[in-house]
């Protein structure tokens, strides 16, 4: 599964139920970081519905098991899938394409949403990755409840999102399980890199146009960091917070990383060669410049642990390359 983000901000900008129903409700809270300024937050009451969720937009009553999905959110249909509630999602977002059954879906265009469209699919949960055009209260409006997760701040929000939706598709337990799973491939994988990304500098490229970068406070900045790898958009000015300065060609050949990532779906090594001056980076001058899976690094989904291993093994690759 893992052997297989950063576009969870616009490029314009940067771009309940544990115990059985005959038992008394134990409730929980684990609060996820933040998805850019918003909180996202787990209330686990009786595995009985209704079932109360707190996600960025407050708390949500999910009044019976959801039977019609709307997950406008590629990352969201992903992980619905991962946990067992891929049955009753009907509708995704225009990048819904994994897993292969996502195929089958209502595809929504949830940057020019048709509210009215979207009601007319009859959906009883709608799960949004942001606001547009004020649709959570439209659809609160019209009695439908919804969900809204950003791009968490690291893991702990991701596996914080994932709880979130077992709880609210009553898959509580493929839930747990999911992110049992995950931990320990990110576990294994750090373990594996051991002190070989310590001082290592890398780039990580999602645009090609406009050079909006992850730093470090980005989600996928931190998965950087759990190798010990330092970002050189780090040193930049981040004038809007977003965790994703822009950068100019000339700062990003004067940093001269030591390893080149490609998130963004358009280039590969020889494009990258070809632009001006970047040449004679060590980068790419030495044929250090890896290619990520774009679906997987445009995400914050249950295959982010296939993400870090691709990290990884460009890592490693340059450390056996640099050390002999």
């Amino acid at each position: 599964m893992y052997r297989s983000l950063t576009v969870g901000i616009a490029l314009s900008v940067m771009l309940v139920g544990a115990c059985g129903a005959d038992q008394p409700a134990v409730t929980t809270t684990t609060t996820a970081p933040p998805a850019t300024t918003a909180t996202s937050s787990i209330t686990i009451g009786a595995e009985a519905f209704p079932v109360i969720v707190a996600s960025d937009r407050g708390t949500t009553s999910v009044a019976a098991q959801p039977a019609r999905i709307a997950a406008l959110s590629a990352t969201h249909v992903e992980m619905l899938y991962a946990i067992g509630a891929g049955d009753a999602v009907i509708a995704g977002d225009l990048y819904s394409n994994y897993p292969p059954e996502a195929a089958e879906l209502t595809l929504v265009d949830s940057f020019n949403l048709n509210l009215e469209a979207l009601i007319n699919l009859d959906p009883d949960l709608v799960i949004l990755s942001f606001d547009p055009g004020d649709a959570v209260a439209a659809l609160d409006a019209v009695g439908i409840p919804t969900l809204l997760f950003g791009t968490p701040l690291d893991l702990d929000g991701l596996y914080a999102q994932i709880a979130a939706l077992g709880v609210a598709t009553g898959h509580q337990a493929e839930s747990a399980a999911l992110r049992t799973e995950m931990q320990a491939a990110v576990a294994g994988t750090v373990a594996a890199v051991g002190a070989a990304g310590e001082g290592v500098t890398y780039y990580h490229e999602t645009d090609p146009f406009s050079f909006y970068t992850p730093n470090s406070q980005s989600f996928i900045g931190t998965l950087y960091a759990l190798l010990g790898m330092e970002n050189i958009a780090d040193g930049a000015a981040d004038d809007f917070g977003s965790g994703f300065p822009q950068l100019s060609p000339e700062y990003i050949i004067a940093a001269d990383p030591a390893i080149i990532f490609l998130g963004g779906g358009f280039e590969d090594a020889a494009t990258v060669a070809a632009r001006d001056g970047w040449d004679t980076m060590t980068a790419v001058a030495d044929g250090r410049v890896v290619v990520l899976d774009y679906d997987v690094a445009s995400r914050w989904g249950p295959r982010v642990p296939g993400l870090l291993d691709d990290i990884a093994a460009g890592l490693l690759t340059y450390q056996q390359e640099t050390t002999g």
